[in-house]
């Protein structure tokens, strides 16, 4: 008899994964950036650089420095976020993690327990949703518009009683609506939050892809009253240089790091990643994100005039002002879940709204469209075939 270790499995496990396919021609999932502006020739020069200079390094964890991750690697965090949003966080204050999932999961881990409550943006990313649900918490969705984060909505919803651990928001280029929050309510969202002492953990991972505006002062910068110690941001490189890398970094008073570096138990993010990171963000970072901006908003103008002219009025959207998602949305009653099926025969694959939304059946008419990774013709014959797709159920 054949010994069946699955049925040793403990019963409160998701799904197995299904095998693993290549992606469609259309494939708009994801959070992928463009091929093209990976740096791949400037990293391989960093690597060879830094390896040549501290590669005796890699025998030891952590490079045989601090926890909180390869020092020059916090460094050039720092002189980014000061530079670009005017947040000043000394090095001591920067946790590099694996990605900015693990950073997620280390803010849920030292402040959530089963039935705690969380606010976030009615439209939000989906991988924090699915994270939530996991540890048994219950999400309270805000109202989002091209402003941001509605703080009106937040300030109803706190008089009548909801009493969240923290507040979730993704207040420069909003995954996934693209939206950018003004000035003003993020710091009526700093009022609020310290009038009903709650924590604000400030998602960031796209506002280096900001375009047509200048960027505003991240909220933890903006917190001046409380030093930022009410916000913990979290960082990516994952959008600015390549997803696959896996580093992003957390901004908290050294106390918060503290606690979490107590709970990151895979002995250190990647330190050959670390090392090559910061060799080459010391100097071609912002010409680097400058060229990616450009590429990306132009992809973006690409998408736009597609879904204008293959779906006319039947979806609507808001220009992104920056980022690598358009947020569409269907008419009532239109369920964009079911399209699924009718557009992945189509060759087109897409985000259902649901999976982003902190209310399902809010989200269902609804879809993201990522145009990072396609070319352009890419982006025009896939969202053609989509409309074709959308036609079947209307």
């Amino acid at each position: 008899m054949t010994f069946d270790i699955a049925q040793r499995f403990r019963p409160d496990l998701p799904p197995p994964e299904a095998p693993w396919t290549d992606p469609p021609r259309y494939s708009f999932v994801g959070g992928h950036n463009d091929p093209g502006s990976v740096p791949f020739a400037g990293l391989a020069e960093a690597a060879t650089s830094v390896l040549r200079r501290e590669g005796e390094r890699l025998a030891t964890y952590n490079l045989g420095g601090s926890p909180l991750g390869y020092r020059p690697l916090r460094e050039l965090v720092s002189r980014n976020l000061a530079a670009r949003a005017g947040l000043n966080a000394a090095a001591e204050q920067v946790l590099i993690t694996s990605g900015s999932l693990q950073a997620l999961d280390l803010v849920n881990t030292i402040l959530l327990e089963p039935g705690d409550t969380v606010i976030v943006e009615q439209a939000t990313y989906g991988g924090m949703i699915s994270r939530l649900q996991a540890l048994g918490v219950t999400i309270v969705g805000v109202d989002v518009d091209r402003d941001g984060l509605d703080t009106d909505h937040l300030g109803r919803l706190l008089d009548r009683g909801v009493r969240p651990k923290f507040i979730y928001t993704i207040p420069t280029v909003q995954n996934p609506t693209g939206t950018v929050m003004t000035v003003e309510r993020r710091l009526r969202l700093l009022e609020l939050a310290r009038d009903y002492g709650v924590p604000i953990f400030e998602d960031d991972c796209y506002a280096d892809l900001l375009w047509g505006q200048p960027r505003p002062p991240s909220i933890r910068a903006l917190d001046e009253e409380g030093t930022g110690g009410q916000v913990i941001y979290c960082g990516s490189f994952s959008k600015s240089i390549a997803p696959a890398l896996r580093v992003g970094y957390l901004v908290a008073d050294e106390s918060v790091l503290a606690q979490m570096s107590a709970l990151k138990t895979d002995a250190g993010t990647g330190a050959l990643e670390q090392l090559v990171l910061a060799e080459y963000g010391a100097s071609h970072f912002d010409g680097h994100v400058e060229q990616l901006v450009s590429v990306l908003h132009a992809k973006c103008a690409v998408m736009a005039e597609a879904v204008s002219t293959e779906l006319g009025s039947t979806a609507t959207f808001d220009s992104p002002q920056g980022g690598i998602f358009i947020w569409l949305t269907f008419p009532e009653g239109f369920d964009t879940g079911a399209l699924a099926g009718p557009a992945r025969a189509a060759g087109v694959e897409f985000n259902p709204g649901a999976g982003w939304s902190a209310d399902p059946v809010w989200g269902a008419r609804r879809l993201r469209l990522c145009f990072g990774q396609p070319s352009h013709d890419v982006i025009r014959e896939g969202v053609a075939a989509l409309a074709d797709a959308v036609k079947t159920m209307t």
